[in-house]
């Protein structure tokens, strides 16, 4: 069993590649970008933005070796807020492909919970050589401890694969009924996911709004 720890500023580049590493091949990474060597460009800087943010703002779970990461919000009005400047880091890090990457935040925001306070799992990675090892779940348990000390407390995360979507069926998340969303442009499908902490209510009918927008 991989022991989880809080992650602090002096890890943000080190998990920040360990993102990217593992969204390399993802069917929305290449959506993003069709070009696997662009991605590999591109990618540490672009999530390295929302590394940093989450560690003054949130909650970056790690490993003792910084081979997998989780980042996590807490949504208290329904809107996550993102990196400060984040239009002109975006664009700085993103061209030629900004309107791809605008288009993907736009995508999530019509489809994330309003009026309703609930953790957002930003994204969560393990090295691809740490992979199908256990960490991630781990990574999840370490969380929904956390949670499932709150009674009624409401997780949302988006899948990215049909994979992914059945790891996380395992750890207690329903998908919403609109599941799932796809991309603009014949994009890939995600899946939208909401998890009741243990000592809650069905996590297919929350409170709030929890439709596509």
């Amino acid at each position: 069993m991989n022991d989880i720890v809080r992650a602090d500023d002096a890890d943000a580049s080190r998990l920040s590649q360990v993102i990217a590493d593992a969204f390399i091949d993802l069917p929305p990474s290449r959506w993003l970008i069709a070009d696997r060597a662009a991605r590999r460009d591109v990618f540490p800087g672009y999530f390295l933005m929302f590394v940093e943010h989450a560690l003054a703002t949130g909650i970056v779970h790690t490993t003792p070796d910084r081979s997998a990461v989780a980042v996590w919000h807490f949504v208290d009005d329904g809107h996550e807020a993102g990196p400060a400047d984040y239009d002109k880091r975006l664009a700085a890090l993103t061209e030629p492909w900004t309107d791809r990457f605008v288009a993907f935040d736009a995508a999530l925001e019509r489809c994330h919970p309003a009026g309703m306070p609930h953790h957002y799992l930003a994204m969560i990675a393990v090295r691809p050589d740490r992979q199908a090892a256990g960490i991630g779940a781990e990574l999840l348990r370490s969380y929904h401890q956390v949670i499932d000390r709150q009674e009624g407390a409401l997780a949302y995360l988006e899948a990215s694969s049909e994979r992914v979507r059945s790891l996380y069926l395992r750890h207690g998340y329903a998908s919403r009924p609109d599941s799932p969303f796809y991309l603009p442009d014949g994009g890939p499908p995600m899946w939208p996911m909401l998890r009741r902490a243990r000592r809650g209510l069905d996590p297919a009918h929350p409170s709030g709004k929890t439709t596509c927008r």
